[in-house]
């Protein structure tokens, strides 16, 4: 099967079981005006996170890697009005492209966005949260795991995003990537499993775990 043909079963998916995808166009649009890179989760993949925080009922996500803000305006969609989504970003410019889209939502107000190295800004994050989502750079995903741990109680929900793509290759990214996904098998206050996709982003795939 080829690239083109999964990105033409993702447009098919979206128009049919994703079509509210379409409210948030304008944010990957603004990440495109602003020359961010194109690594923001695809509209199904973000309908797809609006599903876990629904079901998990939670009104605080932790986001680590707001890029444009578009995963963080799906997450603000599914915390409610009275919800609260903490987003770190390393990238000022980034950050400002995503604080404009998110008010221009009208998700402003459920989004914090603080900016700087996550790994500097996770000691002064209060937890808990009923999600965290993990998609930033690939060579610290052992720490932000750990740190997703200190700010979960039982039944929080974590996803880490691109767990396959580098996993065969070598590098801080690949041994960044490993070791998340060796804790998550290995710590037995986690129950989870990781999952290959294929689709408008290529070949890659996902991570989830339930805290025990």
């Amino acid at each position: 099967m080829s690239a083109e043909l999964w990105a033409q079963t993702d447009d098919y998916l979206e128009r049919t079981v994703a079509p509210d995808a379409a409210a948030f166009a304008p944010i990957r649009d603004a990440q495109a005006a602003g020359g961010l890179p194109d690594i923001a989760v695809s509209p199904t993949q973000g309908k797809f996170l609006y599903l876990l925080a629904s079901i998990a009922r939670t009104e605080r996500v932790l986001e680590i890697g707001t890029l444009g803000g578009y995963s963080t305006a799906w997450l603000a969609r599914a915390v409610g009005p009275e919800g609260t989504v903490v987003t770190l970003e390393y990238s000022p410019e980034h950050a400002s492209v995503a604080r404009a889209s998110l008010d221009a939502a009208g998700l402003g107000e459920r989004v914090e966005i603080r900016v700087g190295a996550a790994l500097d800004a996770l000691p002064f994050v209060e937890g808990p949260f009923g999600l965290v989502f993990i998609d930033a750079d690939k060579a610290n995903n052992r720490a932000y795991l750990d740190w997703a741990l200190r700010l979960s109680v039982p039944g929080t929900v974590i996803v880490v995003d691109n767990v396959i793509r580098r996993i065969s290759e070598e590098g801080p990214d690949a041994d960044g990537t490993r070791g998340a996904l060796e804790r998550l098998g290995s710590d037995p206050r986690l129950d989870a499993t990781a999952l290959q996709t294929v689709g408008v982003k290529g070949w890659d795939g996902l991570a989830i775990a339930l805290v025990r």
